[in-house]
């Protein structure tokens, strides 16, 4: 049975407590010195705090030295402050100083059963995180329990000690080049270089150079010989982030390369042999570059010996505060700040947000947030998000909405186990192609189409 502890001196206060919360374990505390001896010795994950404790009941001064000290000992603990009616001022002041939440007297059993069940599950949902954070997964760096992103990690697995040339879909944003380092790291290469390059962020006519280097006198400006990405990466892995931005002309040195292993410097004769894995990632559908003859047909093929589809964020359920969560240990850390976590506000915020920049914008809002936030929790207006309570009311009840997701779910997990083969896709659901594609513009699963 889940634990509370009430501290509070009145014993009226008690007993209406302990029979508003029967499904509980009640443990009571009438001061400071005997709350915090309960706290150790009982760990409770939910306390609620009467500030107006002994020897001062009429300040606040006592209640709030209690809060600090339980918040120091048992920072992960759930604090829910109860104030005089009148007083708003230090109940504010509670909750800056890190309290999950107040409550103004006279109690009413309903409303204080509602704030201790939403900090119960707060406690618990934390408490998973930290243990998953714990034991960590195979491929470490990918953050994540939802079923689109442990499919994709299963798979990164797979393949990550073996030289298949990989292409990753998705989303800008989604954190293609950290499944990139990850299968690196997880492979026989690991101790050798990882060389990233974005073929959309270098112009065409340098493209060339970057990749393959360039012998002196080559062009002008060239005043020694250089080695390219691509020597540089030797018995390493390259990844060529954006390739579907790569050059048509380009495409087919490239292809050339990746059959043969051996590459020729700008303005050199002479061939180069190199040994070295290739993962590629791009947001493009390459499919209807291809039929566009946008982009190498071979070249596509040669590159995507095995795709690995990674999801929007949108369609990562509660990943989001997962990510938000490891997010804040790290920015605390860079900007020497001491935010301690979210409100419940910021939660319901985040899960509603759709994030069209995915997990890039989600780091740019906590980056923020983190550095303007005043109190001790981040809200949702530090995030510059806001919360519509209509959308949460209707969530699970809209027939739209749910069977919108079940189709959208059913769509991603046939792709995969089609192994990204459009036929074989609407074949496992069922339909048509064109409805399979109708489905996919529908739904706006461009990511899918990328395959």
């Amino acid at each position: 049975m889940e634990k509370i502890l009430v501290v509070d001196d009145d014993l009226g206060i008690q007993k209406q407590l302990k029979w508003s919360f029967a499904g509980y374990e009640v443990i009571f505390a009438e001061d400071r010195v005997s709350a915090i001896a309960q706290l150790r010795r009982f760990e409770p994950k939910v306390v609620t705090l009467d500030l107006g404790l002994p020897p001062d009941p009429a300040n606040a001064t006592e209640g709030m030295a209690t809060l600090e000290e339980i918040l120091e000992l048992a920072p992960q603990t759930k604090v829910i402050v109860v104030t005089g009616n009148n007083d708003k001022k230090n109940a504010l002041k509670a909750i800056s100083l890190g309290a999950y939440d107040f409550y103004q007297k006279p109690i009413d059993s309903d409303t204080i059963q509602i704030l201790v069940s939403r900090a119960m599950n707060l406690f618990n949902l934390e408490m998973e995180n930290r243990h998953l954070a714990a034991v960590a997964p195979s491929m470490d760096k990918i953050i994540g329990q939802s079923e689109g992103i442990l499919a994709a990690s299963r798979k990164a697995e797979r393949i990550a000690q073996t030289d298949i040339s990989t292409l990753l879909l998705g989303e800008s944003g989604t954190g293609k080049e950290v499944f990139a380092r990850s299968i690196h790291e997880h492979s026989l290469r690991k101790d050798k270089a990882f060389v990233a390059i974005n073929c959309a962020s270098i112009p065409e006519n340098l493209l060339e150079s970057e990749l393959f280097g360039y012998e002196k006198g080559a062009f002008t400006g060239a005043n020694k010989t250089t080695p390219g990405k691509i020597e540089t990466a030797q018995n390493g892995t390259l990844f060529l982030d954006e390739i579907g931005d790569m050059p048509i002309g380009l495409q087919a040195k490239m292809l050339r390369f990746l059959q043969e292993r051996v590459i020729e410097r700008v303005g050199g004769r002479s061939e180069i042999p190199v040994d070295i894995r290739v993962i590629c990632a791009t947001h493009r559908n390459l499919q209807s570059m291809v039929a566009e003859q946008t982009f190498r047909e071979d070249l596509y093929y040669r590159i995507g010996e095995i795709s690995i589809i990674i999801p929007p964020l949108r369609d990562r359920n509660n990943d989001v505060v997962l990510l938000a969560r490891t997010f804040l240990v790290q920015y605390n850390d860079e900007f020497k700040t001491k935010i301690k976590g979210f409100s419940e506000s910021a939660i319901k915020a985040m899960t509603q947000h759709k994030w069209p920049g995915n997990i890039r914008e989600l780091q740019n809002k906590l980056k923020s947030a983190v550095i303007m936030a005043e109190g001790s929790h981040i809200q949702a207006e530090d995030l510059s998000l806001t919360v519509n309570d209509d959308i949460l009311s209707i969530e699970t009840l809209n027939l739209r909405e749910v069977r919108e997701q079940a189709e959208s779910r059913a769509i991603r997990n046939a792709y995969q186990i089609a192994e990204r083969n459009m036929s074989r896709t609407a074949e496992l659901l069922g339909v048509t192609r064109p409805t399979l594609y109708s489905l996919i513009d529908k739904y706006h699963m461009d990511y899918i189409k990328t395959g």
